[in-house]
């Protein structure tokens, strides 16, 4: 056998973009320190500080804070300014790494990959034994991470835009309406049209019972119970019928039986009812997903998406970038006629259903 031609320079180029990627991971444990420790927020429209004044503002260690500061003006995310030993977090910078209420906040995001290094083992077992893992079975940091990554996405977008997007239902949710929100998770997008939508009511569905719990605990602390209740339940089995909206959040493509849970949805729904789904962004086609984004999307869900799937019988595993041709293919086995995408983020595809 002939050893292959190695090209040095295409090896120096991928040897740097691997480095590169091992770099990425130390920054987001540099990244989940600075939020958990309110470096960042101390910084946050402050103008540049000296290392002592940051530590100062936090009460830790100055040492230990001039290390994170130059980690962090070495990755680009603060300004160093040399004359006079300061750093500076800029304010588009603020909304990503200091602004929990920003679309576009991140640091909580980084307990995803802590979780899939703590569940590795999980995973090697997984991939040689062919069975799954179910959400509940993975370091809690997973769900917590999940959660945080989608809530401030779904607040910027599902009341304001993804709601109105879809025929009609705006003006029921204002008359009242029961709505069940499938896979709900730690209840962030029930939350957010529960407050919205005083006169519906809301139910949300999910099997794991921690997330069930987190659920609860932010609707009492947003003060709602009137109009809103979570519980345990499958998306193929929840009660209840005649349900005016229902929506399935990042969740279908979970699912062991995605077909069964949208039949489940067409007997669950009145005869006007709509079925708001929304899925991880994605084209049809594997070479059209070969992107950061797409790179994020499959290796999440290779431990994650897949993994819970299989779970639960895997009678059609979607993943994670399953695109809008298999999405349709599944509604229109169980039943459904309709099917359009109303909307697009970076990070999801918004599609109406209908009967």
């Amino acid at each position: 056998m002939q050893s292959p031609v190695i090209d040095s320079a295409k090896l120096e180029a991928f040897a740097m973009r691997a480095i590169g990627d091992v770099t990425a991971g130390y920054t987001g444990v540099m990244v989940s320190l600075g939020s958990k420790l309110g470096l960042y927020r101390a910084m946050a429209g402050a103008g540049p500080l000296s290392a002592k004044e940051v530590a100062g503002r936090c009460g830790c260690a100055e040492r230990y804070v001039r290390e994170w500061l130059n980690s962090q003006a070495a990755g680009g995310y603060l300004v160093y300014h040399a004359g006079s030993d300061t750093y500076e977090l800029s304010g588009e910078h603020a909304l990503v790494l200091a602004d929990e209420d920003s679309p576009c906040f991140i640091p909580h995001a980084w307990n995803v990959p802590a979780a899939m290094w703590a569940d590795e083992h999980l995973a090697i077992d997984a991939f040689r034994s062919g069975d799954g893992v179910a959400w509940g079975e993975h370091d809690a940091r997973m769900s917590c991470g999940v959660a945080a990554f989608y809530r401030n996405g779904y607040r910027a977008s599902l009341v304001p835009q993804w709601l109105p997007a879809l025929d009609g239902v705006v003006s029921q949710l204002e008359a009242g309406i029961e709505v069940a929100d499938v896979g709900c998770g730690h209840g962030h997008s029930t939350l957010l049209m529960a407050q919205a939508f005083p006169n519906s009511h809301f139910s949300g569905f999910d099997t794991h019972a921690a997330s069930i719990g987190a659920a609860r605990a932010h609707a009492a602390a947003a003060g709602l119970s009137s109009n809103l209740a979570f519980s345990l339940a499958r998306a193929v089995d929840y009660p209840g019928q005649r349900y005016g909206l229902i929506c399935f959040f990042d969740t279908l493509h979970d699912l062991g039986d995605p077909v069964a849970a949208a039949r489940h949805a067409a007997d669950a729904l009145a005869p006007d009812g709509t079925v708001l789904l929304v899925e991880p962004f994605a084209h049809d086609r594997i070479e059209q997903n070969l992107s950061p984004v797409g790179q994020l999307y499959y290796a999440g869900s290779s431990v994650m998406c897949c993994a819970h799937a299989i779970s639960e019988g895997g009678k059609l595993v979607l993943g994670a970038q399953a695109g809008p041709k298999r999405l349709e293919e599944v509604f229109f086995r169980a039943g459904f006629t309709r099917f359009r995408c109303v909307a697009e983020t970076p990070f999801n595809r918004i599609f109406e259903v209908r009967r």
